[in-house]
């Protein structure tokens, strides 16, 4: 008999390296549907849109693409709604919703953890990079207590627990009281060459205030030090008024881009005396 695999994810509206890891289980299981609570194919890599993909009665809601995170205290229920009886294997690729989905009885149920989300556990810090008003600094952490109960309550849901690295092994254990097993993301390093960074320093990714980037523009705005910075997100505007004129931003790159940014050939060999005519 097949073995009947389901792969949920978060969200699909933003491109990262959490949605590198779900294309390397989608290329395990080809055929399995990915169920995900919403889902903008203008956002994703346009090989997404031959996959099956599942979205969630909030794919319905008014503004979702500007307002997802307001919406913050659905998504249990959205992922919870998804009718998983008929599959054996569940995958879920996690650092927020995707771990509470609720399994078949007969069903297995493994988890790749990004992290335990972020905004619910370490929500002063969370509150604080993102710049709320008063109203949401004092709102925000009363509904997030619902939102850790629930991330708790779903922990054993999830038959074996899968981290990204040993600190976030050490994450779940802390708040789920799980053991997780350390696989770290798979990375495609065939494309690349080694390169010594004398011309520039390079950074990058989604720019959302936790990744910290500012730390990095800061530094380098002090040291006068050339820095590119790939990518784009909601804290772009931030991160530019901090940076001195040695802090260049690319935007959005392709991944043809990305590797001429990342593949140089040895300095060594660029600076290599000539042969005397």
């Amino acid at each position: 008999m097949t073995m009947r695999v389901a792969i949920i994810h978060d969200y699909l509206n933003q491109y990262g390296g959490a949605e590198r890891v779900l294309e390397a289980l989608h290329a395990l299981y080809p055929a399995a549907p990915v169920f995900t609570s919403i889902y903008d194919p203008a956002a994703m890599p346009g090989s997404y849109r031959s996959w099956d993909i599942r979205t969630s009665w909030m794919q319905r809601l008014p503004g979702w693409r500007r307002h997802f995170q307001k919406y913050f205290l659905l998504y249990p229920s959205a992922f919870e709604s998804f009718d998983l009886s008929g599959f054996d294997l569940i995958i879920s690729s996690s650092s927020a919703y995707a771990k509470g989905v609720i399994p078949a009885p007969h069903a297995y149920h493994i988890c790749y953890c990004h992290t335990p989300m972020r905004f619910a556990w370490r929500t002063r810090d969370y509150i604080r990079r993102e710049r709320f008003g008063r109203l949401q600094r004092t709102l925000l952490p009363v509904a997030l207590s619902y939102v850790r109960l629930w991330d708790v309550a779903t922990a054993p849901r999830v038959d074996q627990f899968i981290a990204n690295s040993s600190e976030v092994a050490a994450r779940i254990r802390r708040y789920y009281g799980r053991s997780a097993t350390v696989i770290p993301p798979p990375v495609d390093l065939s494309p690349y060459r080694p390169w010594v960074p004398s011309q520039f320093y390079l950074a990058g990714g989604r720019l959302i205030p936790y990744k910290r980037l500012d730390l990095v523009v800061r530094a380098f705005t002090a040291l006068g030090l050339p820095l590119k910075v790939f990518g784009d997100g909601r804290d772009r505007a931030r991160l530019q008024s901090l940076a001195g004129p040695n802090v260049e931003f690319l935007g959005q790159i392709s991944e043809e881009q990305r590797r001429e940014l990342t593949s140089f050939e040895l300095v060594a060999e660029l600076e290599a005396p000539q042969p005397n005519s």
